[in-house]
């Protein structure tokens, strides 16, 4: 099972990166763990400075964008691959 790190405050960018990540794990038929973390001590633990944060097996994958939901969908299916 994968294990998904949303990091960010909860602002609209924030929710629209986690929107993108439900709808990626659904569409994959994944089975996956979806985790926001809004608490800035553990953001900041990842190095992140800017935010959305996107974290697929405690690596993190993007900062300070919205990804497209094929750059979602490519790093949930390398995380598979190394599962």
């Amino acid at each position: 099972m994968l294990t998904i790190k949303v990091l960010g405050s909860g602002c609209a960018n924030c929710k629209r990166v986690e929107q993108i990540v439900h709808k990626v794990v659904q569409e994959m038929t994944l089975e996956a763990e979806v985790i926001k973390v809004t608490e800035y001590p553990e953001i900041m633990k990842y190095n992140v400075m800017s935010t959305p944060g996107l974290v697929i097996n405690e690596k993190i994958v993007s900062t300070g964008r919205i990804p497209t939901p094929a750059e979602v969908t490519t790093w949930l299916a390398d995380a598979m691959e190394k599962a």
